[in-house]
């Protein structure tokens, strides 16, 4: 699954979402008529009793516009704000399988990283890649260290000079004191 967006919280009464994105092409994601995969780990609301709702493994966009850098959506069924109040948190997604290789041979989806082995150039195994977290300042690697813990890693150039897609690892360089934190 490619996680492309994240419903921030209800706007209105009418079941609309406010959507934090992370795609860089939402009018090809966010269309209308659009059905997006809920991330199969997401939990309702802390405020929602779980057997009254159930987040949809699905959800059909009916209508989409923009709103200060987000996206106001309504969902198909979704038409009440205490159901989109459920809904905060929730993970949007799309099959990975419907995602096209990137132009840029220097980039790359989330789903391709997770799971790699992450190595030092001398070849010490540092850990796998959990997830990527989209920070502000540059993307992270979330790593599952051998120890247990994580480690974030800044998803730069300097760091991580090369990632080997089909040798399934990823170089990181790390400066002196990353993993001393």
């Amino acid at each position: 699954m490619l996680y492309v967006g994240r419903i921030a919280r209800p706007h209105g009464i009418r079941g609309e979402v406010i959507v934090d994105l992370r795609t860089d092409d939402p009018d090809e994601r966010f269309a209308p008529g659009k059905v997006l995969v809920t991330d199969p780990g997401a939990m309702p609301s802390k405020d929602t009793d779980p057997a009254a709702f159930q987040v949809p493994e699905r959800l059909t966009i009916e209508e989409v516009r923009s709103h200060h850098g987000r996206l106001i959506i309504g969902f198909d069924g979704i038409y009440d704000r205490n159901v989109a109040e459920a809904l905060r948190g929730v993970l949007l997604c799309v099959d990975s399988a419907d995602v096209g290789p990137l132009a840029d041979p220097d980039e790359f989806h989330d789903h391709q990283l997770v799971g790699l082995t992450a190595v030092t150039p001398s070849g010490e195994t540092l850990g796998e890649v959990a997830r990527i977290d989209h920070a502000p300042a540059s993307d992270l690697l979330v790593l599952r260290r051998p120890e247990g813990h994580t480690a974030l890693v800044p998803f730069v150039k300097a760091i991580v000079p090369e990632v080997d897609l089909a040798g399934g690892r990823v170089i990181v360089d790390p400066p002196e004191g990353l993993f001393d934190l």
